[in-house]
């Protein structure tokens, strides 16, 4: 329904990198949810008051939340789409990830109160009521939210949208719930055993624990996470594929919303090149990743010495000595100072984070390494944290 009511409504459905199109799913899909949840927090009530039963109605109030949650989706996307201004030059894209937060913390108070509710019912149990009724609005409850699961799921992947996968896992977690009650009833209706409570117990636990894996979700690119492996590699891959350009160090990526990037980093070119051309270059390199990949990218030429022998043999044999350290260890801004007595090797090491050796001990470390090798060198070096995901 949600993917023809798309291509009804959305014109240029596919084209999901245009902010237009984004917008334009998560008002549809927020619109779709706030109906369904509404249609299903009656018929559970109604359900609940027929059995008089507390998970029924508690899994009632759970959708009534839910069509909360997919009103908060919709003016999270609202507010993301907004244009950026003088107190916010980055735009407002990260409204999104707010929004999706704020629905993980609807999941786990809504959590909360249905456990506070079952561990009543458990102390103080009570007969539940068998209704064919109630059977059947609770089948139809599973259905319809596994397909509010599939379309959130689909769509949020689709549009790499954060605040849609929490909503997907939300209807997920209430079609396992209602499973539960379902199981309750029918229990209750062929034994003596009264096991509302315990079910609604149950049931509050896994909306406690899929609150949790939302919230981690949302929490992440707001504290700022690290970038996709996938989309450091197309940077890099889109940098190097620029003859001057050697090697590629300090990549950054800030995360300013779904499709909202900025990119930083050191590009090393030859110090012998021609500064005007290899300027040009970097802006062009500019320029391509901000039309292929959508971010607006700030690039920082290195100057490195190419056309020396021995400081390319020196560099080289550094790069391979320190892995015996560890193998993701690099280096970066390679330079030699010839003195009378010795030569300093310059250069930045580059670590992974919680990396086993402090800094002070794998500077020693290296500094060690390198007065081993032939040619009375003393290693001066920078201590770098990696930003982006090393293999």
């Amino acid at each position: 329904m949600v993917t023809l009511l798309a291509r009804w409504c959305i014109k240029q459905y596919r084209d999901t990198d245009n902010p237009a199109v984004r917008l334009a799913y998560g008002v549809l899909c927020g619109a779709v949810g706030i109906g369904l949840n509404l249609l299903l927090f009656v018929g559970k009530f109604i359900a609940g008051s027929i059995a008089g039963s507390i998970a029924i109605t508690a899994d009632a109030f759970n959708n009534l939340s839910d069509a909360g949650s997919s009103l908060i989706t919709l003016i999270g996307f609202r507010l993301a789409s907004q244009k950026p201004d003088p107190e916010h030059p980055f735009g407002h894209g990260r409204f999104e990830y707010i929004s999706g937060l704020i629905v993980s913390l609807a999941i786990l108070l809504m959590g909360l109160e249905l456990l506070r509710s079952s561990v009543d019912k458990i102390l103080h149990p009570e007969p539940v009521e068998f209704s064919l009724l109630a059977v059947g609005i609770l089948v139809a409850s599973i259905l319809v939210k596994v397909y509010m699961a599939a379309y959130n799921r689909g769509i949020g992947k689709r549009i790499d949208s954060a605040a849609m996968r929490a909503t997907a896992m939300d209807s997920l977690s209430d079609c396992v719930a209602t499973a539960v009650v379902l199981l309750s009833m029918l229990v209750s209706r062929w034994t003596q055993l009264m096991i509302d409570g315990w079910c609604g117990l149950a049931v509050a636990v896994f909306i406690l624990i899929a609150g949790v894996r939302a919230a981690k979700e949302t929490i992440g690119p707001l504290l700022g996470q690290p970038p996709e492996p996938a989309l450091v590699a197309r940077i890099e891959r889109l940098v190097l594929a620029q003859p001057p350009v050697i090697g590629v160090h300090d990549l950054i990526v800030h995360d300013y919303g779904p499709g909202r990037c900025m990119v930083s980093l050191h590009a090393e070119v030859p110090a012998s090149g021609n500064i005007i051309e290899m300027h040009d270059m970097i802006d062009n390199i500019e320029r391509e990743l901000r039309e292929t990949l959508g971010c607006n990218a700030i690039i920082h030429m290195d100057p490195i010495e190419t056309d020396d022998a021995l400081t390319n043999e020196t560099r080289r044999k550094i790069s391979e000595l320190i892995k015996v350290i560890d193998e993701r260890i690099t280096i970066h801004d390679f330079r030699m100072v010839t003195g009378p007595t010795h030569t300093n090797v310059i250069f930045d090491v580059v670590v992974p984070y919680r990396f086993r050796l402090s800094d002070e001990e794998l500077r020693r470390d290296v500094q060690r390494l390198v007065r081993s090798l032939d040619g009375n060198y003393y290693a001066v070096i920078e201590i770098d944290q990696a930003y982006t995901p090393q293999s």
